[in-house]
């Protein structure tokens, strides 16, 4: 684990990690996300629910399961479910500082798509502060916390994993950069007692301003 201070990438998860879960944007996804199973599997809501988050504990996204089980086109099913209100997001100055403050590249790596991120960006005030957005698209599909999508996507990006450090609420999707060598920070309310996660924030922008 390298020290905060040695840090020369910096890679940030995007939901639930740019903004906080109370601002209640995920959901809305989630609920689309439900709705494209629905009517394209033909099932009925409570199947397509079940379906939506046994996908995504077995396969890391509902999308990775429905490809390899049902052999669906990502790029309709991802265009929909990112079809939401970006209006629950409101600025966030404070974290925008931190950000732009930090020493070396910044990047964001989302299973979601890059335009998606780059509109939660522009809600939350965080636009032009990254050096490279990466979506599940440039994973080939493949979500974290598959070592495959990581891989592929730190190759892409040319970032050392031994200077790079990693903000994510989920703590599974730390497990990975943790073997690679990047230093890891778990974004939550409360922390997993996991080996893989060197810190812990409930406060992203609070813990960024502590490090400049």
């Amino acid at each position: 684990m390298a020290q905060l201070t040695d840090i020369e990438t910096w890679v940030f998860d995007l939901d639930n990690t740019l903004y906080p879960p109370s601002m209640a944007l995920f959901p809305q996804v989630n609920a689309k996300m439900t709705d494209y199973v629905m009517q394209t599997l033909r099932v009925s809501r409570a199947e397509a629910d079940h379906l939506r988050h046994s996908y995504y504990t077995e396969h890391g996204t509902t999308l990775a399961g429905l490809m390899q089980n049902h052999d669906i086109d990502p790029e309709p099913y991802l265009v929909a479910v990112h079809d939401i209100d970006f209006s629950v997001l409101s600025p966030d100055p404070a974290l925008a500082a931190a950000i732009a403050a930090l020493p070396g590249r910044k990047i964001i790596y989302t299973n979601g798509t890059a335009p998606y991120a780059r509109e939660v960006t522009r809600a939350r005030g965080l636009s032009d502060l990254f050096d490279a957005i990466y979506g599940v698209e440039h994973a080939g599909y493949h979500p974290k916390p598959s070592a495959p999508a990581f891989e592929t996507i730190f190759t892409a990006d040319g970032l050392t994993p031994t200077r790079a450090a990693m903000f994510e609420d989920e703590a599974r999707n730390l497990a990975v950069p943790h073997a690679m060598g990047l230093t890891t920070i778990h974004v939550a309310p409360t922390t997993a007692p996991d080996d893989h996660i060197h810190h812990h924030t409930d406060d992203l922008a609070r813990f960024l301003s502590a490090l400049v």
